[in-house]
């Protein structure tokens, strides 16, 4: 699976940082997403699905 991010749409809530820190973080200077790779990694795919569910601002995507 690929995961793309909106960094425009990004509010910074920091929901998907907290559910799956080894695929997203936050810039220190303003709380906006920061994608740490590209693919889900195995054993991830659950917390990248609900971390695109839980996004306030939908600004993550995952596709096949």
């Amino acid at each position: 699976m690929h995961i793309t991010v909106n960094e425009e749409k990004c509010c910074g809530a920091g929901q998907c940082v907290l559910l799956a820190p080894d695929v997203f973080d936050q810039r220190d200077e303003d709380g906006i997403v920061v994608l740490l790779t590209p693919r889900v990694p195995a054993g991830q795919e659950a917390a990248v699905q609900e971390a695109v569910a839980v996004c306030p601002a939908a600004a993550i995507e995952v596709r096949a």
